[in-house]
């Protein structure tokens, strides 16, 4: 069956979008939740079309259809064991409507992004789910996710307008369209029948209306939304409801329109800590009338979790700690104005508490940040520090909040009589919206059979309070054997309707929402297995997927992950063939397209930073003469950059094909990985470091200067200056500060190409030689270090924190060009007049910007030299990497696409970023000179020509 469909989906679709291997098929069955089921087949889908044809075709063969993008659902409904049909390369189109009151928008957009085209207007999507960062919009759609403001009124089914629906026949309806209705009851004429069939059944009987009214009084993505059969009287209206929370089982959202929610932007947080669950639940009504924006609950486990954090608040971490709980509070206003009368208002409320700590509530975004880190890190603690080979399970319940209290004792007991360790409960308090965790090893019978015990215990505990088994995560495999539990028998034949009426042959994501087999919820549990230590504590949530580099184009971290489990499971089951192939397509998808930028690291809750896997893999991978080899050029990198520059200034002079024709029959021959890729937009070469500005002697040195050896591979951009080595030097002069060069600053680098390559020797050797140069010129530490690319900067930084693993006593400061000039340079300046700044800047923030936290320092100088300053939404790492970017050219393609179109329809007057290799790579990408940012802040201010 599956054959023969991937056949007729390669002919229709084309043989690209259509994957049988091994690698492709289990990289992209994992999702944030506890189970796994491996895919027959991936397909790729980048429009409404694809989609259509995909399930007309699945229709016909009968084979299972599961659709996947974010993949950060945690209970089990994006993985499926026949088709998977991944949309989270496609569908990424956004049309910001009535100046962000609406929000047209496709569902591979990620709900950041949709949020921070929203931010200009001060608006923002209603549903607010902690995963906002990877989550999709087609996933919040499909689980009509809500989060921690949201509530029941601001989630998907209230705040969608319309949608693009193509449903199993292939049938694609806009529900906008003033036809639709005509035209869904010309080409559907079953499922209208039977829409209206169920509609009417429904309210015709007044206790399934009693009983739709009590459950979705509450949140509740617990079965199908019956709420819609009341709510709505079309079957067009009631159809588009269905599909809100209908988790990829009735059919696919294309598109979807948003009425969107403001945003305010005055905030002021808080934590309430009380002497126990009870005394926190019992101030809830009073708090809820004070308009909280929110009240996030945490039981005692989850403080006495979060205190084990270095930089736990003094609000959690000041008292003795016995059965406390703590409501992290949230007020906003619109103004200043508004946020204080709220908090006025609620002060007699907050003074009349009997609190473990005085309530205080703070402006202050570093305080607030805190405070918030410890609610949302909750999840990253306990699954960070769970045991190697076990699984982190992350579920939700809801109950009436006037029963919140006892649900909360009782679970924490249920949690305790299974031996539940480090259980945490917490969850959107207001709501009466609960969220626990638990670890375990799921490989062993004893753990399965307990999970089975405490789910039945947890499913009679949350019924007998009037309860809905699920809030907000989806039913998916987890509860879908209790849908039939939480309903009465004719909302759950109404549901059963549902589901035959979309998809009569069943093929959408069977076993998800309902399920006919009482034991589902224990099957194609995840086998976590052991493997490299740097990786080892990967929940496979996916929040690195959005800034990964190679996202679109090979692997994302979480696949490089999961690659590598599954080979480990297949070498532990004795299946060599499996193995042996998914090693051999890992090195290109896994190793090669490796930017090792560290983007993966900032997004991931349990701070992986999968490049360094990548770094060891490489390690391991190079041999004892490619060691030595690097290790001497480790040795002798004046040479090594002055043969550099030479040979692009020679190929440079040469016609294209002169160049073109041999360096690529000698990449074919040593490789693509070894051999960079002569393009005809790469600069010509630079110039040693040493001649350029050098310092004058007689000025006393304020700081060393180590400036990157990329200038002095490659020459300066032709937009404006003589490079940022220059610029630099220029502007610190006019200002009096002084700089000294270090004595050998020909032969240093800051070891990242080493370090990225996998030459370990050669980047000891390179760390010896910069630490004790720079040793020397700080006078033992007295000056600070000062780095004129944002790569370099953290490359050096990586130099002293190795050094000082190893105890190494060389201590100096290190400080990037742009965080050196916004603080030591632009204060001095004069300002700039409006007639001397340009029009309109792109700025182009780095990994290694955003890494070192200097972003801000960027923003600063733009806003210096230009009129309007422009951060791409879409900004993401070039993927360039050094040298990466001319190995492998297409990870820069890929990396760039989405940004290079924005600054393109942005058509900025200048362009700017604050690395010589990333200004390459986006010149490249956006076919505009892309120059440092203190080389512009240099030319508007006339240092190198007039010394200002």
């Amino acid at each position: 069956m599956i054959p023969d469909l991937a056949t007729e989906l390669a002919r229709v679709l084309g043989s690209d979008r259509v994957h049988t291997a091994a690698l492709e098929r289990h990289a992209r069955a994992p999702d944030a939740s506890h189970y796994l089921l491996i895919p027959q087949l991936a397909v790729d889908a980048d429009d409404r079309d694809a989609v259509a044809q995909t399930l007309a075709l699945a229709t016909a063969h009968g084979a299972a259809v599961t659709f996947r993008s974010g993949g950060t659902s945690l209970s089990g409904q994006a993985a499926g064991t026949g088709v998977l049909l991944d949309t989270r390369r496609g569908f990424r189109g956004i049309q910001v409507l009535n100046d962000g009151e609406r929000l047209r928008v496709e569902p591979g957009v990620t709900l950041r992004a949709a949020n921070a085209h929203l931010a200009r207007h001060g608006r923002a999507l209603g549903p607010d789910p902690a995963s906002e960062v990877a989550c999709t919009v087609g996933g919040v759609i499909a689980n009509n996710s809500s989060g921690m403001a949201a509530g029941t009124e601001r989630n998907s089914y209230r705040t969608l307008e319309s949608l693009v629906a193509v449903l199993p026949s292939g049938t694609i309806i806009d529900s906008a369209d003033p036809d639709a209705p005509s035209r869904l009851a010309q080409e559907e004429p079953r499922l209208v029948a039977e829409l209206a069939r169920l509609r009417d059944l429904v309210r015709a009987d007044p206790a399934s209306v009693s009983e739709i009214r009590e459950r979705f009084s509450m949140k509740n993505t617990m079965g199908y939304a019956l709420n819609a059969f009341l709510d709505f009287e079309e079957p067009l209206d009631i159809l588009v409801r269905l599909l809100v929370g209908s988790e990829g089982t009735l059919g696919f959202v294309a598109e979807a329109t948003f009425r969107t929610v403001s945003v305010d932007p005055h905030v002021a947080t808080g934590l309430l800590v009380f002497a126990s669950v009870a005394d926190a639940a019992a101030a809830l009504p009073a708090l809820v009338a004070t308009d909280a924006a929110t009240l996030e609950l945490m039981d005692s486990t989850s403080l006495r979790v979060a205190r084990r954090a270095p930089d736990a608040p003094v609000e959690i971490s000041s008292f003795p700690l016995l059965d406390h709980a703590a409501l992290l509070i949230e007020y906003r206003g619109a103004d200043a104005a508004e946020l204080q009368s709220r908090i006025d208002a609620a002060a007699p409320v907050l003074e009349g508490l009997d609190l473990i700590r005085a309530a205080a509530l703070s402006t202050d975004p570093a305080t607030r940040a805190a405070l918030w880190k410890v609610r949302k890190g909750l999840y990253a603690t306990v699954a960070g520090a769970r045991p190697s080979g076990t699984t982190a399970l992350l579920e939700d319940i809801v109950v009436p909040v006037d029963v919140l209290a006892d649900t909360c004792d009782a679970l924490s007991a249920l949690l305790a009589d299974f031996a539940y360790a480090d259980s945490v409960i917490f969850g959107h308090a207001k709501d009466g919206n609960l969220h626990f965790m638990l670890t375990d090893d799921f490989s062993r019978p004893e753990a399965v059979a307990r999970l089975k015990a405490f789910t039945e215990g947890l499913v009679d505990l949350v019924l007998a309070r009037g309860g809905n088994l699920k809030a907000e995560h989806g039913t998916g495999r987890a509860m879908a054997p209790f849908v039939a539990q939480q309903y009465s028998a004719g909302l759950f034949a109404v549901m059963q309707g549902v589901k035959a009426a979309f998809d009569p042959a069943g093929i959408l994501n069977p076993g998800v929402v309902l399920t006919e087999d009482a034991t589902a919820y224990l099957r194609d549990l995840k086998p976590v297995v052991t493997v490299e230590e740097e990786v080892d504590r990967c929940v496979e949530c996916g929040y690195c997927e959005p800034v990964c580099p190679s996202r679109d184009l090979t692997l994302t971290p979480r696949q490089r992950i999961v690659v590598r489990r599954a080979r480990a499971v297949a070498e532990a089951s004795g299946d060599r063939a499996l193995a042996r192939e998914l090693e051999a397509a890992y090195e290109y998808d896994g190793i090669q397209t490796c930017a090792v930028d560290g983007m993966c690291q900032a997004a991931c809750p349990v701070g992986i930073n999968t490049g360094d896997l990548v770094k060891r893999l490489r390690r391991e991978g190079r041999g004892r003469v490619e060691q030595t080899g690097w290790k001497a050029a480790a040795g002798h990198w004046n040479a090594v950059t002055g043969v550099a520059r030479a040979a692009l200034d020679v190929v440079g002079a040469l016609p294209a094909p002169f160049v073109s024709l041999p360096n690529r029959a000698v990449r074919a021959v040593l490789g693509d990985d070894d051999i960079p890729l002569y393009t005809s937009d790469l600069p010509t070469g630079g110039r040693r470091r040493s001649h350029v500005a050098p310092p004058d002697a007689a000025t006393p040195a304020d700081a060393v200067l180590l400036p990157s050896c990329q200038g002095a591979m490659f020459a300066p951009g032709e937009a404006v200056g003589p490079g940022v080595q220059a610029s630099f030097a220029a502007l610190c002069a006019a200002v009096g500060i002084g700089l000294r060069l270090p004595a050998d600053v020909d032969g240093l680098c800051c070891g990242t190409p080493w370090s990225s390559k996998g030459y370990a020797a050669g980047f000891a050797a390179m760390s010896e030689r910069v630490l004790a140069s720079l040793w020397a010129a700080t006078d033992g530490g007295v000056l600070p270090v000062v780095v004129d690319a944002a790569s370099c900067t953290e490359g050096v930084l990586r130099i002293l924190h190795a050094a000082d693993a190893a105890g190494d006593p060389r201590r100096f400061e290190v400080i990037d060009a742009v965080a050196f000039t916004a603080e030591r340079v632009l204060p001095v300046l004069a300002p700039l007049d409006a007639e001397s700044r340009v029009p309109s800047l792109a700025l182009h923030p780095t990994c290694s910007s955003a890494a070192l936290g200097i972003d801000r320092h960027l923003l600063a100088l733009g806003e210096a030299v230009a009129q309007e300053v422009s951060v791409p939404v879409d900004w993401g790492c070039c993927g360039f990497a050094g040298d990466r970017g001319m190995l492998h050219p297409e990870l820069t393609a890929s990396a760039t696409a989405a940004e290079a179109a924005e600054v393109k329809r942005l058509d900025a007057a200048a362009h700017a970023s604050c690395n010589r290799a990333c200004e390459i790579g986006m010149t490249r990408a956006t076919g505009r000179t892309y120059s440092h940012v203190v080389e512009l802040l240099a030319e508007r201010h006339g240092a190198i020509d007039d010394g200002l």
